[in-house]
């Protein structure tokens, strides 16, 4: 068993919102890139340190991307919905994360 290293900073999971689980980034995992949810706010080198307080692996680079609430129409209404932000980390080779644990 790994050992576990405890969380330093309760404000990680405000950092690091929720695993993106899709086709593309299934794949994506192959090669040791994750993708998840992260605050609209959150810095690379907040998205780093998060990610490895929580999960206990070595973050070799940080790619982020912002996107914009699209205005949508619902029963003649028009709203927007939320905008967010995306990271796909690089973890140094090796390394992996079992996302289906830690949901």
């Amino acid at each position: 068993m790994a050992k576990t290293e405890k969380i330093t900073n309760p404000n990680v999971f405000d950092v690091v919102r929720t695993p993106v689980v899709t086709e593309k980034s299934t794949i994506a995992a192959a090669f040791g890139k994750y993708v998840f949810q992260v605050a609209v706010d959150a810095t690379k080198p907040e998205i780093k340190d998060a990610v490895q307080q929580i999960f206990g692996v070595v973050v070799t680079k940080v790619n982020t991307l912002n996107y914009d609430g699209k205005i949508k129409r619902f029963r003649g209404k028009i709203g927007q919905r939320p905008a967010f932000k995306k990271a796909v980390v690089t973890l140094k080779d090796g390394q992996t994360i079992d996302l289906t644990s830690t949901i």
